[in-house]
């Protein structure tokens, strides 16, 4: 993806969450100078919101066709591996999802983490559920709290307010349909590097082509940052 579409990408769910009186985290505003000083200064106070991968992360899952299939996404909390593995401390993890009209996250499941998928506003949220298993054709979960049986393949539709609960294990997708969605995941802890498993085996993060001067420094180049290479 090119980086100004990135970063327009960014301003765009920042203008979407403040129309919608969605509050984000102070630095879901900051620069990527922003974060680079602080990540660099002595204190480096902002490095545990580096190494939790909190901020923004704007991806079109290595398809080259944003419009069709990507998502922006803003992680507001999250815990430490560590804290997952031992089940004590912050064992959960939120974001903040922006998802354009007919724009898709591509079926994909968690070994680890169950999560809700929750549509905080705007058109509606359509979401299908699969079992990894072949032979299954039903997944058993939550929708706004109610047990249901879903279908495997059968879209369920959640309007504003509603959400579905996805179980570690469960292949899924979903993807606006009549408008903007603004969508929300409140799940344990959140691990984009080595837990996402896809049904088409596609790169989770965009390769970035730097056609213009980079304004916001993505959670996918952390890594880079916090090794010393940028």
């Amino acid at each position: 993806m090119e980086r100004s579409r990135i970063d327009a990408a960014v301003d765009g769910a920042r203008s979407l969450a403040a129309e919608a009186g969605i509050a984000l985290p102070g630095f879901a505003s900051w620069s990527r100078a922003d974060w680079l000083a602080g990540a660099g200064s002595e204190a480096a106070a902002v490095r545990p919101a580096m190494e939790r991968g909190l901020g923004w992360d704007v991806t079109d899952f290595g398809r080259g066709d944003f419009d069709r299939v990507g998502l922006v996404l803003c992680t507001l909390r999250n815990g430490t591996l560590a804290e997952r593995d031992s089940g004590a401390g912050q064992t959960y993890a939120e974001k903040f999802l922006v998802a354009q009209d007919g724009q898709e996250t591509p079926m994909h499941l968690h070994r680890r983490k169950t999560e809700d998928i929750i549509n905080r506003g705007g058109a509606a949220l359509v979401v299908e559920l699969r079992p990894e298993q072949a032979d299954l054709d039903t997944v058993v979960t939550l929708v706004d709290g109610l047990e249901r049986a879903v279908r495997a393949g059968v879209p369920v539709r959640l309007e504003a307010g509603q959400s579905i609960q996805v179980p570690a294990g469960v292949f899924h997708r979903f993807w606006a349909d009549g408008g903007v969605v603004l969508a929300g995941e409140v799940s344990s802890v959140n691990d984009d590097v080595d837990d996402n498993l896809f049904l088409d085996p596609f790169p989770r993060y965009a390769a970035v082509v730097e056609d213009a001067p980079a304004r916001y420094l993505l959670v996918s180049e952390y890594a880079e940052v916090l090794s010393g290479a940028r």
